[in-house]
């Protein structure tokens, strides 16, 4: 039964809806087919949400064929790189935008049209919250920039050719023309950053048809896959089939799989936690811990692997992936298609031309380990590294003293100070950058590497952060330290010089300070003073959750 705006009298609620609905050109009758919205997130801003135009009008023809009646409407679109100070701020405000215009509006069902970062994620927990039939689409990956016969992908090569221009090895010129090819069409970044990840691992998780998550931006068969998701979703309105009807603890299981062989963004960790709990699942950081052990990575895909998304579509993508990792799958789990997931990939092969990219399950790129859980007395609650994405292996397991910056200003303002007395021993620690002390958690736990080591041809050392990397970076750094330090967390004890262990074959990450001293330092202990806050910012710092659960609301939870 769709809800009808409240004038007290519900015919004549019925009555002047048809009367303005009018408008755009359907029958009455028209309006007893499946009413399905298109949560169309167009932005000229958010520059991967640019071309959605062309996709829209194939969810449309979708729709149209399958009987039903499309109805686009706008919700809230952040962008990575033109949202200050961080998307992730407002990943919340997604959700809640869109669950309660999902909520609200007369549709029967909804097609999300997600990208960029933390567009899909949002969209999922709104959707899963509302829970009308639902299917995401994304806008796709860009296809391969390229400069001088090297393949250029956004933003990993970003990040290294930056670091190299501040370590003298390029010039501006080449700086210039190398940002000029970094990102050369439609569609988000083309490694397996958050994006990629998020829609393969939503692929995995049975919210999307099979085949639409990898195919570019600019080919004709993510048109195709539009048009097919928009008949789909008239099929799921029709049997009245709602996320909470199929989408398991099992169906996360599936997701978290594939996070661990895509060798995935470690931001996916964060999103799938929140995406779960808004339908009452629960899920933790030892879950994924127990399936990264398992789940050898067989994508070779940058910036674990050699290869980009681009490479990975004509391999047969997240279908043809899956069926490599069948014995560890759920294939009994149910999907938007209608159909299990075992009967959404099967049929599907690797073709042998392409084994350099996605691997046999019995010959992996790494036996496993895509995401490394660390504990320990400086994070209790957790924290998590990316091992195949390490520069150096010697830094695998290492003691070195802490440099302490206590904020992401103060770290920018001495990270390259010549005065700076740091080495390639010492551990970078960054903090109050986390869910509350940001707030929102940038994508600042990256710390670059003091361009005095640059110079010197250092190009990793430890860093250890409360705060998130891009899924496009690398390098040997701890992430998400939970508790953070602007709430009490272990990492707002330490002192500059403390000794900071790391060893994560074994997970674990520890200061080599005794319980008696860091309990005496928590009895001195004072939260950071904030900003006088106002409006969203001060909701979200109020009421935010720990990166180890999701950094969802705490109001938001079922």
């Amino acid at each position: 039964m769709k809800r009808v705006t409240s004038y007290g009298d519900k015919g004549f609620s019925e009555y002047i809806k048809m009367a303005f609905q009018r408008n755009l050109g359907y029958d009455e009758n028209d309006y007893n087919k499946p009413i399905i919205g298109i949560c169309n997130t167009f932005s000229e801003i958010n520059r991967c949400h640019a071309h959605l135009k062309p996709i829209i009008n194939s969810i449309k023809n979708g729709i149209l064929m399958a009987g039903g009646i499309p109805l686009e409407f706008p919700t809230i679109s952040v962008g990575e790189m033109f949202t200050s100070p961080t998307t992730m701020l407002y990943r919340n405000l997604v959700a809640m935008d869109t669950e309660e215009m999902i909520s609200a509006q007369p549709i029967d069902g909804v097609v999300l049209i997600g990208g960029c970062d933390k567009m899909a994620p949002g969209q999922l927990m709104g959707a899963f919250s509302a829970n009308k039939p639902a299917i995401l689409f994304t806008g796709g990956p860009m296809e391969n920039g390229e400069y001088k016969g090297k393949t250029l992908g956004a933003c990993s090569d970003c990040r290294h050719y930056w670091q190299e221009y501040k370590a003298g090895t390029i010039s501006e010129k080449e700086l210039s023309e190398i940002n000029a090819q970094l990102a050369p069409t439609n569609g988000h970044c083309m490694v397996m950053g958050s994006a990629s990840t998020i829609a393969a691992c939503s692929e995995a998780l049975g919210i999307m048809l099979p085949g639409s998550s990898t195919p570019p931006a600019t080919v004709n068969e993510r048109l195709r896959m539009a048009k097919e998701t928009g008949k789909a979703i008239v099929n799921l309105v029709e049997k009245d089939i709602k996320p909470a009807d199929f989408i398991t603890k099992n169906s996360f299981e599936n997701a978290i799989t594939t996070l661990m062989t895509v060798g995935g963004s470690t931001n996916t960790v964060i999103h799938l936690i929140a995406i779960a709990k808004r339908l009452g699942i629960d899920l933790t950081l030892d879950d994924f811990e127990k399936i990264s052990q398992r789940t050898p990575i067989l994508a070779n895909l940058r910036p674990a692997g050699e290869f980009q998304m681009q490479e990975f579509y004509h391999a047969g993508g997240v279908s043809a992936l899956l069926t490599e990792l069948k014995q560890l799958l759920h294939l009994e789990e149910l999907t938007v298609s209608n159909k299990t997931l075992g009967e959404n990939i099967e049929g599907a092969e690797v073709i042998e031309e392409y084994r350099k990219i996605i691997k046999p399950f019995h010959k992996p790129l790494y036996k496993n380990g895509g995401i490394k859980l660390l504990k320990g007395n400086l994070v209790p609650s957790g924290a998590i590294i990316k091992p195949k994405a390490i520069a150096n292996p010697k830094l695998m397991k290492h003691t070195g003293k802490a440099i302490i910056f206590d904020s992401i200003q103060e770290m920018e303002e001495k990270i390259n100070d010549d005065n700076l007395q740091v080495d390639e021993s010492n551990v970078l620690v960054l903090r109050n950058a986390g869910p509350v002390g940001a707030p929102g958690m940038p994508e600042a736990g990256g710390i670059p590497i003091p361009k005095k080591l640059l110079k010197e041809g250092i190009r990793d050392m430890v860093r250890i952060s409360d705060c998130r990397m891009s899924g496009t970076a690398s390098g040997t750094v701890v992430l998400h330290a939970a508790p953070e330090a602007a709430v009490g967390g272990p990492l707002g004890l330490l002192k500059n010089g403390d000794k900071i262990h790391l060893d994560i074959e074994n997970g674990i990450l520890e200061v080599l300070v005794s319980e008696d001293e860091l309990q005496k330092r928590k009895e001195f202990w004072k939260p950071p003073v904030f900003k006088e806050g106002r409006g969203y910012p001060q909701l979200y710092r109020n009421h935010v959750l720990q990166a180890s659960e999701g950094c969802d609301f705490d109001f938001l939870l079922p």
